[in-house]
């Protein structure tokens, strides 16, 4: 049986959110690790540019063309820059879980979350253009060579993208909401879930098969989660706890941090 209704919640006005000092230095860590990635597939990117692209004369001569190693190692290195690229891309969205921009700061904000993105088109896009640009090459290798280069650019570029970015605002408005309809910052999740939950005894985690995870709604986001789920009603219900006169409102608060 639920608790009767609790009193209203009131809205957070510009929650402040500051991340951990753990979570800060492992989003510190990531993002360097991230950089080097970058920085490595940008070298590459030269590389290709500069000596893969460029053989001798004598070397054109002899091979009667554009050397086919040459040709081979270009898409290996097409390849190994696109791993660079999206590897580095998954490692600095994970640390802006840890360490998020505010939507106050739009700019920042934009460039923070689709950095990914940009850095992507930057190691392929000039490779791709000295490809097609290419006098030494016949039709078939610039053919296929560009075309690799594009379907990487593409993925890489699109995995870059951060589609639901963490916000610094989201972050302070859920931990606020979850602290004041649980009395303190705890969650639960599953692995496979992309949502939190308000207490390990809801309905959604019992057929869960894979170990479930409790914390501040902070190590969720950090784990990739969406946020608290928006059915909030049963959720209550099951949980014990006592249902907000404002409930509707509430869920609107969330919605309106998360830009939805």
């Amino acid at each position: 049986m639920t608790k009767a209704p609790a009193k209203t919640i009131d809205r957070p006005e510009n929650p402040p959110f500051t991340p951990a000092p753990a979570a800060k230095a492992q989003a510190g860590r990531l993002r360097i690790i991230a950089l080097g990635l970058w920085l490595l597939a940008i070298v590459l990117e030269l590389v290709a540019i500069l000596w893969l692209l460029r053989p001798s004369f004598d070397e054109l001569v002899a091979s009667q063309g554009f050397p086919q190693w040459r040709w081979w190692l270009l898409l290996g290195f097409i390849a190994i820059i696109g791993v660079l690229a999206v590897a580095g891309s998954l490692l600095w969205k994970k640390a802006n879980r840890y360490d998020p921009a505010s939507r106050k700061e739009p700019v920042k904000f934009f460039v923070q979350n689709q950095l990914g993105a940009f850095i992507s088109l930057l190691a392929f896009l000039p490779l791709i253009v000295m490809i097609f640009m290419n006098k030494d090459m016949d039709k078939k290798q610039k053919g296929i060579a560009g075309a690799a280069g594009i379907v990487v650019a593409i993925i890489a570029t699109a995995l870059g993208v951060d589609f639901k970015p963490l916000s610094q605002e989201q972050a302070a408005v859920e931990s606020q909401v979850v602290t004041q309809l649980v009395g303190d910052d705890l969650v639960w999740w599953s692995a496979g879930g992309g949502v939190v939950h308000l207490c390990e005894g809801v309905s959604d985690l019992q057929n869960v098969t894979t170990q479930l995870s409790s914390g501040s709604i902070a190590d969720a986001f950090a784990q990739g989660k969406q946020g608290i789920t928006l059915r909030l009603a049963p959720e209550l219900a099951q949980c014990g706890l006592a249902v907000p006169e404002n409930l509707a409102e509430i869920e609107q608060w969330v919605r309106t941090a998360r830009g939805m």
